[in-house]
C-alpha cells in the first residue's frame, strides 16, 4: 500500500520594512540600512519553498543610496530565484519608501496611503548669527578651498549651494530612472510625476505609481489560495536597544538627533 504524505500548505515570505531609511553612519540605530536589512532579505528569498515574497512598507524615505542598495538586492534575489515580490503600503511609501516599492512586481496600498515624493531633499541648519551674537569665533583652516563645504557656522555661500545643486540633480535623475524602469509603461502620460509631489491611494492608481488598492492578508490569498502560511521575517534587536536602554551621555544625545530626524521625515507627511 503506497502512503500518501500531507501536501505542504504554500507560503509567503513576509518583510516588514518600516520606518526612515538611514545612511549608512546611522546603520546600527532602529531603521531601515541595507546592512540591517541584508540578512533578513537574504533569509527570506532562501527558503525557495516560498511562493513569493511580500513587502510591508511605511517609510518616509531617508538615504538615497540605501534605498537603492536595499531595492538593488531585493531584485537580484527575486531574478535569480524566480520568485514574485509584492508590495503592501500601509501609511506611506514616499520617497526612498517609494523607491523600496518599485522593487517589487506590483504595488497595493490602502485608498488613503500616501505614495510618490519621488524627489531629493537636503536640510540642514544654520547657526552664524547665533555664534555672533555670543561672542564666539569660528576658525577653520583647510589645504583645498572646498574642503568647508556648506559650514553650517557660516553664511551659505552661492558656489557651495551650485555644488549641492549639481549633486542633487544626478540623484534625482538616477530616482527617475528607477521607477521608469519599474513601472514602465504603467505610468500615467501627460503628467510630471517627478515634481517630489505625492499622492494619496487612489489618484496614485490612476497616476500608475501603483497598481491597485488592496492590504497584504486578502490579497495574498487571493493569489495563493486560503491557506496560505505568512512566514515573517525582520530586524533583530540587541538586549540592551530591546529595553530601550543607552549606555552613555553620548548615544542618547545621538538618540535624541535621530528621534528628531525621524519626526521631521514623517511631519512632511502629516504623520
Amino acid at each position: 500500500m503506497k502512503l500518501s504524505l500531507p501536501s505542504r500548505k504554500p507560503s509567503v515570505a513576509v518583510i516588514r520594512l518600516e520606518g526612515p531609511i538611514l545612511s549608512g553612519r546611522a546603520g546600527t540605530q532602529q531603521g531601515l540600512s541595507d546592512t540591517g536589512l541584508g540578512p533578513v532579505i537574504e533569509r527570506a528569498f532562501a527558503r525557495k519553498r516560498h511562493k513569493a515574497v511580500a513587502l510591508i512598507l511605511n517609510s518616509p524615505g531617508g538615504s538615497p543610496v540605501q534605498s537603492a542598495l536595499i531595492a538593488a538586492r531585493i531584485r537580484r534575489l527575486a531574478d535569480e530565484t524566480g520568485t514574485p515580490v509584492h508590495a503592501f503600503i500601509e501609511d506611506v511609501a514616499a520617497s526612498g519608501g517609494y523607491w523600496l516599492a518599485c522593487a517589487a512586481d506590483d504595488i497595493h496600498a490602502d485608498a488613503l496611503s500616501i505614495v510618490g515624493s519621488i524627489g531629493v531633499i537636503s536640510a540642514g541648519f544654520g547657526f552664524p548669527a547665533l555664534i555672533e551674537r555670543w561672542g564666539i569665533e569660528r576658525r577653520v583652516h583647510t589645504a583645498g578651498k572646498s574642503k568647508s563645504f556648506m559650514d553650517p557656522f557660516r553664511p551659505e555661500n552661492p558656489e557651495d549651494i551650485a555644488r549641492l545643486r549639481a549633486i542633487l540633480g544626478p540623484m534625482h535623475e538616477g530616482f527617475i530612472d528607477h521607477v521608469k524602469t519599474r513601472r514602465g509603461d504603467r505610468l500615467a502620460t501627460g503628467r510630471d510625476l517627478f515634481t517630489g509631489d505625492f499622492w494619496l491611494g487612489r489618484e496614485a492608481v490612476e497616476l500608475g505609481l501603483i497598481d491597485g488598492i488592496g492590504h497584504a492578508e486578502p490579497r495574498l490569498k487571493a493569489l495563493y489560495g486560503d491557506k496560505v502560511k505568512f512566514v515573517r521575517y525582520g530586524q533583530k534587536r540587541g538586549l540592551l536597544r530591546r529595553f530601550g536602554a543607552q549606555s552613555r551621555t553620548a548615544d542618547t544625545a545621538r538618540a535624541l538627533v535621530s528621534a528628531a530626524e525621524e519626526h521631521a521625515l514623517w511631519a512632511r507627511y502629516g504623520l
